[in-house]
């Protein structure tokens, strides 16, 4: 009976642990973290933005767009028609990342993003797409706390359910004792 319980209660751990597991992997930004020299091959020089890419590369109005590109070790600027000129990071990684937030009111369509880096006069070019804008998703959606009065049912019933397996546990015992 005992060993019946603690495989229970175990594999009850696992399953909680295992539903778990994706949320705590979730992230909100890229997964991948690119690193290595700069492009330049001079320890720090810009030579000019490389390897340019977006993420994500289609999105909605009002939503922001992670810049990566490689060569800009002392950064440089990202612009568009699609959101405010924005700085690229410097460091001597090689790798310079910038953070745009795409415009309310951009229109659905391609744009094109330049990246510029400090000191250099070369520019690359990478295209992003933005997607018609979403409506208001009706319903509060989490925008309220649980009211005091929802709290208290709330608290009640975890109460109930566990006075009503104490009980279940406990009068189990006694019926099983009996016997033996």
């Amino acid at each position: 009976m005992r060993a019946a319980r603690t495989l229970a209660v175990t594999a009850t751990a696992i399953a909680a642990v295992g539903l778990a597991a994706p949320l705590a992997a979730a992230t909100n930004g890229p997964t991948t973290v690119l690193s290595g020299g700069n492009s330049g091959g001079n320890g720090g020089g810009n030579g000019g933005p490389t390897d340019v890419t977006v993420n994500p590369y289609d999105v909605h109005p009002g939503s922001t767009l992670t810049i990566t590109a490689r060569g800009c070790n002392r950064g440089g600027t990202v612009t568009s028609n699609a959101f405010p000129e924005t700085t690229l990071s410097g460091n001597n990684n090689g790798v310079s990342t910038a953070v745009a937030r795409v415009y309310n009111h951009a229109t659905p369509g391609n744009y094109n993003l330049a990246v510029r880096c400090n000191g250099s006069s070369s520019v690359v070019t990478q295209s992003f797409r933005v997607l018609p804008g979403r409506g208001a998703q009706g319903g509060l959606g989490g925008s309220l706390a649980p009211s005091s009065t929802e709290m208290a049912i709330g608290g009640s019933l975890v109460a109930a359910a566990a006075l009503g397996g104490g009980l279940f546990v406990a009068r189990r015992r006694r019926v099983t004792g009996a016997g033996v």
